[in-house]
């Protein structure tokens, strides 16, 4: 550390390796945490929150240089430095001195730059009578950056410049509020509170509805590798994928009998058709929050579990986190708090076949109570991989105001559930000695890697327009840290097998899929079936099959096709997932990921590479059967269909008829034999 001043008379202290600026009641703590990075956090609170490393992992303590002239300063880690202004303002450069990103200020204290009348902060924070505050944190806008990643939403924009976000969980919308930029900086907005993030052309606002303080982490990288490298090492990694989740998974809404179940498997078997997973779906519980198989319908689990194994198949459960009220765990649940609350109205957060209240996963004695029933009905009878649905969670009402968790307002912390619930079957089962946990949730936050989360997109509707959202919301996951993402191959809502139309949309979309990190069937198809009964498991209805031979003859066959492909995809997709779990690195990335230096790479939205060998140029548009696709310049690459070889920085015209989806492989890599099975 160096000053130049006596630091008695400063704003500016220094406490190890942080730098500290005090002006009236505000506190700014800027401080190196991890390397190339820091974590900025202010408060207007006598001190820092403890235990508030909602997402972030702790740091060995990296070496910062902290120079302090006057009322300015400067901390310096890497290749990154922060400088603060005689006004508080702080300006984020890379190590060739470029601006990074810098805090929007227009008032009059701010005499080097902006002396304005307009009287606006970067870091406002707004009193709620009686409460905490209302955060604005505004910075200067770079209108030819370009932003990627914050999670999932249902929308086609891949960049996300001159977008506004809204900061909150919903069925099919995870916000993971990391992005990346094209300028050399990623940023995590550490602050759980539903908000909103407006990235305009003329300003950055990023708002919390109600905190207590501002925190964010920012790094500084020459590559997007070397910004997500650094990003996973402070909100951690997945799991090392288990072999059999590489394969195919199969599901539907819903079999209603352990029968139904049965047969379908022994359906996939008897016709030769690779399958990993098999999946009983929500409502085969008696009552929600019972966590138990209904036994007239589902009358031998462990018979299930054992004949599944035998085929090679591994039992996906579903898990709501509601309970009914009229269950057998809803007033012990009452009694000790493990339920989420309601500040106003009737304590109901979801009204779906009952009336029910989620359990408050925010609850560590919560947690435990859920886990252990769970594992006395289920993962004692053999079943190791769960279905965590309903995980934002998704109220009936999104009054986000209106609920209350165990570490807080929802409108504080409700973006936290869904790691939370992952955290409940992660921790449990890493304590029953199980390796390479993976989960399925409907939702995430950052940190959710770390549990075995493998997130999917949602009840999403069945069209090529959703279809194109999907991309888009797989590839900015990815980017956002959860690396293990999937859809319902053919959308959820909708989509009739005897409909050419649709069977033509789920055939593409099954090609997509054979290419995403997981390859899933399911949906709620056309038209349903009644229910069994009048309680129990026999309440719902189910929707139509959707098995691969329920689409006709000709999309049997292209499944049939891809769904060795993906089992011949294995060793590769293996390294794949390694470079996941040791680095963080996503399984799909767009173009600009593996080839920062092609600036064609940052404009293309509607290609992909899987892993670094295989670029992927799915068909997004009904009765398409051609398109161009761009080659990156940097290296050679084959068409796995027609074999021929072309030079990079290219654009090329491919055919795609119906059974053919255009990819290529890079620099002839051996792996090409893996493809060769499409001829």
């Amino acid at each position: 550390m160096e000053n130049k001043n006596n630091l008695e008379d400063s704003l500016f202290t220094v406490r190890g390796n942080t730098l500290i600026r005090q002006y009236d009641c505000e506190k700014l703590y800027i401080e190196p945490w991890g390397a190339n990075s820091f974590r900025v956090r202010v408060t207007k609170q006598a001190k820092l929150l403890e235990n508030a490393d909602w997402a972030l992992l702790p740091q060995e303590c990296c070496p910062a240089k902290i120079t302090i002239q006057g009322e300015e300063a400067v901390i310096e880690n890497g290749k990154i430095r922060a400088e603060v202004d005689e006004g508080g303002k702080i300006t984020f450069f890379n190590q060739r001195g470029e601006i990074l990103l810098e805090e929007y200020v227009r008032n009059r204290n701010n005499i080097k730059k902006f002396n304005s009348a307009l009287n606006i902060d970067a870091r406002e924070f707004k009193p709620i009578l009686g409460g905490d505050y209302q955060l604005t944190m505004r910075f200067e806008s770079n209108p030819d950056e370009k932003l990627y990643g914050m999670g999932q939403y249902q929308q086609s924009n891949l960049n996300l410049k001159n977008c506004t976000l809204e900061l909150a969980q919903r069925n099919s919308q995870a916000t993971v509020p990391f992005l990346l930029s094209s300028l050399g900086y990623g940023m995590l907005w550490h602050n759980p509170a539903i908000g909103k993030v407006s990235f305009s052309s003329n300003i950055t606002e990023w708002i919390a509805n109600s905190t207590k303080e501002l925190d964010y982490w920012i790094t500084a990288g020459d590559t997007p590798a070397e910004i997500e490298e650094a990003y996973a090492r402070v909100t951690g990694t997945v799991p090392m994928m288990p072999e059999y989740a590489m394969g195919f998974w199969q599901c539907k809404l819903r079999y209603q009998t352990q029968e139904e179940l049965l047969e379908v498997a022994r359906e996939y078997k008897k016709r030769g058709l690779p399958i990993s997973v098999i999946v009983v779906d929500f409502f085969h519980w008696p009552k929600q929050g019972d966590w138990k198989f209904d036994l007239d319908y589902w009358p031998d689990p462990d018979a299930m579990v054992k004949e599944l194994k035998e085929m090679g198949i591994e039992l996906m459960v579903s898990i709501w986190p509601t309970v009914d009220k009229t269950g057998e765990n809803y007033k012990k649940m009452l009694e000790k708090g493990y339920l989420v609350r309601t500040d106003r109205g009737v304590r109901t957060t979801m009204e779906f076949l009952g009336d029910t209240v989620f359990f408050d996963a925010t609850n560590p004695n919560a947690r435990d109570f859920v886990w252990n029933t769970v594992k006395k009905n289920y993962y004692d009878k053999g079943i190791k991989i769960f279905w965590l649905d309903e995980a934002e969670p998704e109220y009936s009402v999104y009054d986000f105001d209106n609920y209350r968790y165990h570490l807080g307002p929802n409108v504080q912390i409700g973006n936290i559930y869904p790691v939370m619930y992952a955290k409940t079957f992660f921790d449990g089962m890493k304590e029953e000695g199980q390796e390479n946990i993976i989960n399925l949730l409907r939702c995430a936050w950052a940190g959710s890697q770390r549990y075995g989360a493998l997130v999917w997109s949602g009840d999403i509707d069945s069209s090529f327009s959703s279809l194109r959202n999907q991309l888009a919301a797989g590839l900015n996951m990815g980017l956002a840290g959860i690396t293990w993402w999937t859809t319902d191959i053919g959308g959820f809502h909708g989509g009739n097998p005897d409909d050419p139309a649709f069977r033509e949309c789920i055939i593409r979309w099954f090609q997509y899929g054979t290419f995403c990190p997981v390859f899933r069937l399911h949906g709620d198809r056309e038209p349903h079936s009644e229910p069994l009964g009048t309680s129990g498991g026999g309440l719902c209805g189910s929707g139509a099959a959707n098995e691969v031979w329920s689409y006709g003859e000709e999309a049997y066959e292209i499944f049939k096709k891809y769904m060795f492909i993906r089992e011949s995809l294995k060793p590769y997709i293996t390294k794949v997932m390694e470079e996941a779990h040791k680095k963080g690195t996503p399984v799909i990335r767009p173009l600009f990921y593996d080839f920062p230096d092609d600036k064609n790479s940052w404009e293309i939205t509607d290609q992909y590479m899987f892993g670094p060998d295989i670029l992927v140029a799915p068909i997004l548009y009904e009765a398409m059967r051609s398109r161009k696709v761009y080659l990156p310049e940097g290296a050679e690459w084959r068409d796995a269909n027609t074999e021929q070889v072309y030079n990079g920085g290219q654009w090329v015209d491919c055919d795609a008829p119906l059974d053919t989806i255009p990819l290529f492989v890079k620099n002839n890599n051996s792996d090409i034999s893996l493809l060769l099975s499409m001829k």
